[in-house]
């Protein structure tokens, strides 16, 4: 951050303008999809709005074609990301491979070489100084750093991946890390968590704010340090009584697993763009620019890092709205809030009583990793029943993926004692909402139709 503030806006962005040349360039070069994209494009680009417009499906569809290591196929991918005995393993012996974890009802594979990890461990690291002052670092080293991450555990998704790789590489972050799934009901959680004590407490947004109605209501009784809600946005009043309830320091960061180091937060609530190794455009729905100060449609985004898997100019799904003054904070760096990614959490009656509530991501890697689905949506049309719409893959059988589908989530319902509720398949597929996106997680609400008329 010193760096940066040194450079000043300037200095970022003939960095990142350098960097971004130095991509497109090594694009064409390794990449025959992006050879034939850029065809016709000046040699040297430095203005990201000149480049065609990319998405997942895009480039899933041209897998092959789009990585820049002419040795590695789909069909070995989708291999490698079907074992779960593999995750955090080096796939081809030299990249990460992570699933995307289903939330936009599109299943992606990217693979993050070295590069891209080391860049995104120091950037990681960008934000914490205006996070934690002195003596919370000596809190938590104090307490040995120990840190939970509450995860999906039942895939090649990034978050956990990196996990197990880490652990791995390094056998003091294994000693100090400790992942808990999202999939753990509620009550089995805090009491994993009462006996760990963690000092650092990172997870699912939707999932870090039911643990802080469970410390509200003294089941959860932890003393972390910092509180870093990740993946899922959140309102600055719902911020706000997480860092109240857990009394911590509370920091987020923004990234996918496409850029995982997009953006950090500071103590005014803004997100800050790492705008050296990332370019963020947000754009309305035709991909023009949106002003500053008001919300995208959707945003482009450009991993300035990976080389094996070019990530540019790459439509996220999210609307970002850009702060067109300089923020209070005296970072350099463009700030952003996020309006998109909302965390969908479903909540039912439980069968001994009381409520229980789902977080979105416990579905949404449930149905991700079912062979045979290209997008699905999951509507909570009373308290007690849901209706799953489904795009099947081509060529998958509904008679068969159907059935698998159902009793994955009757499992998932059951360990949050909600077996009770009752699971339908929808005669209509997924539907868009008014500004085209696929919410893959819709609960009980009375502002929104859930099942057509």
């Amino acid at each position: 951050m010193r760096q940066a503030k040194k450079e000043g806006t300037a200095g970022l962005r003939r960095r990142q303008l350098a960097r971004l040349a130095e991509m497109v360039a090594h694009a064409r070069a390794h990449s025959p999809y992006y050879r034939e994209l850029y065809r016709g494009l000046p040699d040297q680009v430095t203005d990201p709005t000149v480049l065609p417009v990319t998405n997942k499906v895009k480039l899933m569809d041209r897998f092959d074609d789009w990585v820049t290591d002419r040795a590695v196929t789909l069909k070995q991918a989708e291999a490698f990301a079907a074992s779960p005995d593999l995750i955090g393993r080096r796939f081809h012996d030299k990249y990460l491979l992570a699933t995307t974890s289903g939330t936009t009802g599109r299943r992606g594979i990217f693979l993050l070489d070295d590069r891209n990890m080391a860049v995104h461990m120091a950037l990681s690291s960008r934000g914490a100084p205006t996070w934690l002052s002195t003596g919370d670092v000596m809190r938590t080293v104090l307490h040995g750093a120990r840190t939970a991450l509450l995860m999906a555990t039942n895939g090649h998704f990034l978050g956990y991946t990196g996990a197990m790789r880490a652990g791995e590489e390094s056998s003091w972050r294994g000693k100090v890390m400790r992942v808990l799934s999202v999939h753990t009901p509620l009550p089995e959680l805090v009491e994993q968590l009462n006996r760990y004590r963690p000092v650092v407490l990172i997870g699912y947004a939707s999932v870090v704010a039911m643990l802080a109605g469970e410390q509200e209501a003294g089941r959860l009784r932890i003393n972390p340090v910092l509180v870093q809600p990740a993946g899922e946005s959140l309102s600055a009043k719902e911020f706000e009584r997480i860092a109240t309830t857990f009394q911590a320091a509370i920091g987020t960061v923004y990234g996918a697993t496409e850029c995982p180091f997009m953006a950090s937060s500071c103590r005014q609530g803004w997100l800050h763009v790492n705008s050296d190794w990332v370019v963020l455009e947000p754009v309305d729905a035709d991909h023009r620019p949106t002003p500053p100060g008001e919300v995208s449609h959707t945003v482009l985004i450009s991993n300035l890092a990976n080389r094996v898997q070019p990530i540019l100019r790459y439509d996220l799904g999210d609307g970002i709205l850009m702060r067109p003054d300089p923020c209070p904070c005296g970072s350099p760096l463009p700030a952003i809030k996020v309006r998109g990614r909302a965390g969908d959490i479903v909540s039912f009656p439980a069968s001994d009583g009381g409520q229980v509530s789902v977080p979105p991501l416990a579905f949404g890697t449930l149905v991700d990793r079912t062979p045979g689905i290209e997008l699905f949506q999951i509507v909570q049309t009373t308290p007690i029943s849901l209706r799953v719409r489904l795009r099947y893959s081509h060529g998958a059988d509904p008679v068969q993926v159907w059935p698998a589908v159902r009793d994955q989530i009757r499992r998932l319902l059951a360990d949050y004692r909600a077996e009770h509720v009752s699971v339908e398949l929808a005669e209509e597929p997924p539907q868009q909402s008014p500004g085209g996106k696929y919410r893959t997680i819709i609960p009980l609400s009375g502002d929104q139709p859930v099942q057509p008329q």
